[in-house]
């Protein structure tokens, strides 16, 4: 039996190489992404002189939301590879960034939270620029739909804090 049970623990710890397409998946989707971004960003730069100011802040904000879904994407992949499947072998390289390797399960959730309030923030932001062209049911959606955002990364973030005091003894 314990030559099974070692066979099966091997089978099991290789088994966490079955994450790595996912996050090749997520760093592929950044490249259909930044498709997308170029392409905005080109429209952008040919259009703008005929956009009104509010029309040209929309553009600008959507270009600002691409990106932060792009970071998004990143540390996840990045922090996601690292904590479940491999490290990775950047050694001292100067552009590591200073969070790689540093960012634990709890902390993605915390990250993750906190870009899709952002990413929320701007759409909010952008929904207020092109007010008139939207029913006050519509806007009411997007602010409750933001505030459940809010209230939600505040959840994780007190209950990360009650388990991380809970685990370290009460300090």
């Amino acid at each position: 039996m314990n030559k099974f049970e070692s066979t099966l623990e091997h089978w099991i710890f290789h088994s966490r190489w079955l994450l790595a397409p996912f996050f090749i998946g997520l760093l592929l989707a950044i490249v259909a992404l930044l498709v997308k971004f170029v392409k905005a960003l080109w429209a952008l730069a040919f259009s703008v002189t005929h956009l009104t100011g509010e029309a040209l802040i929309v553009e600008i904000l959507s270009l600002v939301d691409a990106t932060l879904i792009a970071s998004l994407l990143l540390i996840i992949a990045f922090s996601g590879y690292e904590n479940f499947v491999s490290k990775i072998g950047t050694g001292d390289h100067e552009d590591r960034p200073a969070w790689m390797g540093r960012v634990g399960f709890s902390d993605l959730k915390i990250k993750l939270m906190g870009a899709i309030v952002a990413i929320s923030a701007v759409e909010l932001l952008k929904a207020f620029i092109n007010v008139a062209d939207m029913t006050w049911q519509q806007l009411a959606w997007k602010v409750g739909i933001h505030i459940t955002f809010v209230v939600s990364g505040v959840l994780f973030a007190i209950t990360d804090r009650l388990t991380e005091n809970r685990a370290g003894g009460g300090h």
